[in-house]
């Protein structure tokens, strides 16, 4: 298994509204191609960032995925929307231990 984290840091004032249309446009087109693990919002010194886990079998089924949601009704036109809330994205691959509870 592979895990994608991925980190979205929202301009000061404009999270509802991103969690919003994130929940309304963003939430049921991912969710028809990609596996989410959860999806957080900072609660302490790192304000106004969200963060978000998504599960994969391989690198390949994650290329995969991530190449059908690019396709994906709506999907662009969601991205064109939601770009102007962000200042900052980082992103990370995993790999959970063989002890992990996430495997």
């Amino acid at each position: 298994m592979v895990i994608e984290e991925r980190i979205y840091t929202i301009q000061p004032e404009r999270m509802k509204e991103y969690l919003a249309l994130y929940e309304s446009e963003g939430l049921p087109i991912q969710s028809k191609v990609l596996r989410m693990l959860g999806y957080f919002k900072t609660e302490d010194e790192l304000l106004n960032q969200v963060v978000h886990l998504w599960a994969y079998d391989s690198m390949e089924d994650r290329s995969r995925r991530r190449a059908e949601l690019q396709v994906a009704p709506g999907w662009k036109d969601y991205v064109a929307k939601i770009k102007p809330f962000y200042t900052k994205q980082e992103g990370r691959i995993m790999a959970p231990l063989p002890w992990s509870p996430i495997r």
